[in-house]
Parts: C-alpha cells; sequence; structure tokens
C-alpha cells in the first residue's frame, strides 16, 4: 500500500470548486495498479484475445457528525466504484457501483443547493477520464442503471433518511450526471430493453447545449474494433463481459447454451440469437428488465476522430474475370438481421495472422505449464527466506511503468492509497459486512473501515466547499433547482387616467333614474280584523 500526493490535489481542487461553500466533506481514495485480466470482448472464432488490463478505483465519501461528548466522528454518505480497462486500442471505463447511505442531511444543507452527491460522481468520473484518456485512442464511460434499495452499504435502506430512486428516477439521475461531459466529440447513447424510442428519448436531460449529443441506441458496432478489422462479427463479440452487469450475463448463458455446437465453432453464433437486435429484444424479457423494472444502459463515447462513413464501408474493386488472381481482402458485409454462416476473415490480414490461433492448444499448453510447476517434493529440506516487509511490498506495488502500450497510469490519476488486488477485495469484502441501518452502527462501521484500510493509521484528506451558489441561479441543466418563471410581464396594467387614484371612485345615479317607493311599500297596512255578520253568529241556548 502507498500514497501518491498529486491525486489528492488535483481531486481536491476539483472537489472543492463544485462543493458548497462552508461544508466539509472527508475524501478517501483507494485504487490498484494496472493487472492483466480477461480479455473484455470475446475474440472471433481462431482469434487471439486482446491484452486486456484493469484498474479498480473507490471513492468514499465522509462527513464529520458531533457526538456528544462534542467530539466529530466521521460518517460515510457516499460510494463509488469504477473500473478501468484498458487495450492497446480503446478505454472503457465502468461504473460498478454507486451507492449513499442517507446520512448526507446531517448537514442541514441550504434549500435549493445543488446534491453534492451527484456532484461528486460526476466530477469523479471526469477526473478519471481526464487523467486516462489517451491521444489517437478511443474512450468509452459505460455503466447501467438498476434502481435497488443498497449496493455497498448494507442496512442503509432501513434508515429512514435515505431516498432510494425508482428505476425511472434512477436512469432519469444517472443522464444528468453524465450530461456535462458531452461535449464535441463526445456523443452519448441510452438504451432501456423493452421501451419504445419516444419513450426513451424522455430520460434524456432537456434544454441544455449537450441534449443533441444524445442518441437512442447503443454504440457496441461503434466502439468495437473487431467491427472494423472484419467483414462481419458475431454479436457475442461486441458485447463486454462486465461484473455484475445484465448484458453480460445472459451472453454468458448464450455462450453455455452453444458452447458445444457446430456453428457456434465455426461461426461463433449462438443456437437462438444471431443479431444484436434479437439480443435487446430478449434482454427486454430478462428477469433485470423485466416483472415492471426497467434498466437503462448508458454510454459516452469519446472519439479523437471519427472515421468517415466512405472509409468505413469502402469496398474493393474486383472484376468477374479475377478468378486466376490471388485472393483479395473480404468486403464488409452490412448485414443486420440476418447472421452469416461463413467465419468472420479479417479486411486486412497482417503477416502474423497466417497461423491462426487455436484456443484449444492453448489451453493444453497452459495445463501442461501448470503441471509441470507441482512437482512432488524431494531431498532436504530449505529453510525460507524472510518474506518481504511492507516497505518491499509497496514498493514492488510501485515497480511498474506507467505508460505502455496497453494502459496509461500518471501518478495525477491514482488513488491515495495504491493497494494490490488482494487487499481490495478485502477492503470492499469489509465494507460489505458492516451495519448501516442506524446512525450508531455507521459511526462504528465508519470508523472500522476506515481503520482496516489504513492499517490504524489516519488516512484521507478534507475538502472545504468554495462554490457559492444562489437558488435562482440553478438551472434545469442537472445541476440543481429549475427556474422560477417571471410572471412580471403578463400582468395585466391598469389604465393611465386611474393610476393615480388611490380610492375607488363611487357610482352616482341621475335623477331620472331613480325609483321612489310608493306610501304601501313604504308603510305596510295594519291587518284588518275579521268580524261576523249577524246570521253567523249562533247564540247559546238558555238554560
Amino acid at each position: 500500500m502507498a500514497s501518491s500526493s498529486f491525486s489528492e490535489d488535483t481531486l481536491r481542487s476539483r472537489l472543492a470548486a463544485v462543493l458548497p461553500k462552508g461544508f466539509a466533506f472527508g475524501i478517501h481514495h483507494v485504487s490498484t495498479p494496472p493487472i492483466k485480466s480477461e480479455a473484455l470482448y470475446a475474440a472471433p472464432p481462431k482469434e487471439r484475445p486482446e491484452r486486456t488490463f484493469v484498474e479498480k478505483h473507490f471513492l468514499a465519501v465522509s462527513i464529520d457528525h458531533p457526538s456528544a461528548e462534542n467530539e466529530t466522528q466521521k460518517v460515510l454518505v457516499l460510494g463509488l466504484e469504477i473500473y478501468i480497462y484498458t487495450t492497446a486500442r480503446a478505454t472503457t471505463i465502468f461504473v460498478s457501483k454507486a451507492d449513499s447511505t442517507g446520512y448526507l442531511h446531517l448537514l442541514d444543507l441550504p434549500k435549493g443547493t445543488p446534491s453534492p452527491i451527484r456532484t461528486i460522481t460526476a466530477t469523479f468520473v471526469e477526473f478519471l477520464v481526464h487523467n486516462r484518456r489517451r491521444k489517437d485512442t478511443q474512450l468509452v464511460v459505460s455503466l447501467f442503471a438498476r434502481a435497488q434499495d443498497q449496493y455497498l452499504f448494507p442496512g442503509s435502506v432501513e434508515y429512514k433518511g435515505k431516498h432510494v430512486l425508482d428505476d425511472r428516477g434512477l436512469i432519469k439521475w444517472w443522464c444528468r450526471v453524465l450530461n456535462p461531459l458531452l461535449d464535441d466529440p463526445v456523443d452519448g447513447y441510452i438504451l432501456v430493453p423493452g421501451l419504445e424510442t419516444n419513450e426513451m428519448k424522455a430520460f434524456i436531460p432537456k434544454g441544455t447545449s449537450q441534449s443533441a449529443r444524445w442518441s437512442v441506441g447503443h454504440p457496441l458496432m461503434r466502439i468495437s474494433h473487431y467491427a472494423r478489422q472484419f467483414d462481419w462479427v458475431p454479436p457475442r463479440c461486441l458485447i463486454p463481459q462486465f461484473p455484475d452487469d445484465p448484458k453480460s450475463r445472459f451472453r454468458d448463458e448464450l455462450d453455455a447454451d452453444a458452447l458445444n455446437s457446430a456453428i457456434y465453432r465455426t461461426t461463433g453464433n449462438w443456437k437462438t440469437v444471431r443479431t444484436l437486435d434479437t439480443f435487446w429484444e430478449m434482454m427486454a424479457y430478462r428477469q433485470e428488465c423485466s416483472s415492471g423494472r426497467m434498466t437503462g444502459f448508458i454510454w459516452a463515447v469519446y472519439d479523437d476522430a471519427k472515421p468517415k462513413a466512405s472509409d468505413e464501408d469502402a469496398k474493393p474493386a474486383v472484376a468477374a474475370d479475377t478468378a486466376d488472381e490471388p485472393p483479395s481482402t473480404p468486403s464488409k458485409q452490412r448485414t443486420i438481421n440476418v447472421a452469416p454462416q461463413t467465419t468472420p476473415r479479417k479486411l486486412f490480414p497482417s503477416r502474423s495472422d497466417a497461423k491462426p490461433y487455436d484456443e484449444r492448444h492453448e489451453l493444453r499448453v497452459r495445463k501442461a505449464k501448470e503441471r509441470r510447476r507441482k512437482k512432488k517434493l524431494t531431498g532436504p529440506i530449505i529453510p525460507r527466506t524472510v518474506r518481504m516487509d511492507a516497505f518491499q511490498k509497496m514498493k514492488r506495488l510501485l515497480d511498474r511503468p506507467a505508460y505502455t502500450a496497453y494502459y496509461a497510469w500518471g501518478v495525477s490519476g491514482r488513488g491515495e492509497l495504491i493497494v494490490s488486488e488482494a487487499k481490495y477485495k478485502r477492503i470492499m469484502d469489509i465494507l460489505l459486512h458492516l451495519d448501516f441501518a442506524t446512525l450508531e452502527k455507521s459511526v462504528a462501521g465508519t470508523r472500522r473501515w476506515l481503520s482496516e484500510v489504513g492499517l490504524g493509521a489516519s488516512w484521507g484528506y478534507t475538502v472545504e466547499g468554495e462554490n457559492e451558489v444562489a437558488p435562482q441561479e440553478i438551472t434545469q441543466d442537472g445541476s440543481g433547482l429549475s427556474q422560477v418563471n417571471n410572471l412580471t410581464t403578463l400582468v395585466k396594467r391598469k389604465r393611465s387616467d386611474t393610476q393615480n387614484d388611490t380610492t375607488p371612485q363611487v357610482n352616482v345615479l341621475g335623477a331620472g333614474l331613480i325609483r321612489k317607493k310608493s306610501k304601501a311599500e313604504e308603510e305596510p297596512a295594519k291587518p284588518a280584523v275579521n268580524v261576523l255578520g249577524e246570521g253567523l253568529v249562533r247564540k247559546k241556548p238558555k238554560a
């Protein structure tokens, strides 16, 4: 484990410029060196897999919470896990997990302040893009948005202060996070299996300069170098193999189903799914994308120089009477809905492609080497040498080239703590076994996690926010609340001749319009007494 003083200054300055003024945040950044990993994309039949390296980053954000003893205690509020896959031709930044605990409200931020969660997430992704981007090399930011109660902080869903977004709100949230990154020549793509094009357009942020950079669909054909090198490519060679990714799990199931089929070994195609369109259609019925829940796949593609359509679709002219000439470069097949039945061929083969790659032969050679290593120990017992101490492990961890043909590992993009792959796995395992259900448990879990990662020493740094944002300055571009509509120009004004009058005038009617009351109306008559006539009076007889 080693420290890097450059990355904290660079990341600290970026975060300080966007965080609200007067509030402090603890930043804890851990990363690994680039290490060899499995190829991100499956190679076509008889082709060697591409050499791939992966660099893992984890950013934890904490705040200070005053305790009863007038001492400040740290509590985690945000966690971000990002993988950076690099090859000789491309760099892929995959946002693996992002989660919050819900304790950010303890800061009591003013109403109208932009969400620090979204601000920190967008800044950290932009920081990695800036430091890991290579000249004339394609860079892709990829993620999938799937609503879940908790990803990194167990028990945090039980805390009432945590606000969990639904699937639609989460997809919109991630689009707003990546929206500031979209600038020429950066393009954004969004795809939600099971939705129509017009329905997916509703997730794109409106009213910003980057709105025109968004497209509905996927860029898998654009970002794959196999699509530019071969006459056609099976769908399995265009789908990346990310950890805990729905489309990657679906690809693995299709591979296992067609592993022993002849068409799989010859063309690389699956039994049931033959095209990308069919793949995405069937993704809509997967468990992750069905049952009333949506899963959004989002990309941001950085291209320094986009290939021209004329160059991409160029086909060599072949005459009809050239049967005796040597074989020419195969033409590019633009078949989308129908999968070819031939083995993919390179458009421009090189000398190294003369001998085809045999995957089974390579596997047999690898197993033979492993058997030779596991030989039985005989002879006298030789005592082991002293193991390397912590300083030697740190030195060995950093003793590797920073720039190669397959990756760029500049100092400015490294974490504050640089750990090995095994140490990084232990760090994440410790975090996933803590409890964040209550504030007391979260404070204790934060203290334990920071102590385990730093081996008992204090690490991390504090960022003081410097951004002064007034509520009326916040717009709808993903940075905060919406603007207040000013309706002063729509109010109907009074006439000029009545503007100076402070009291309303009394309407006076003319004498001819006044109706006088009659006497009968003025003095109501008294009720008359009914008197019976003599003939109607019945006299009482004498006794």
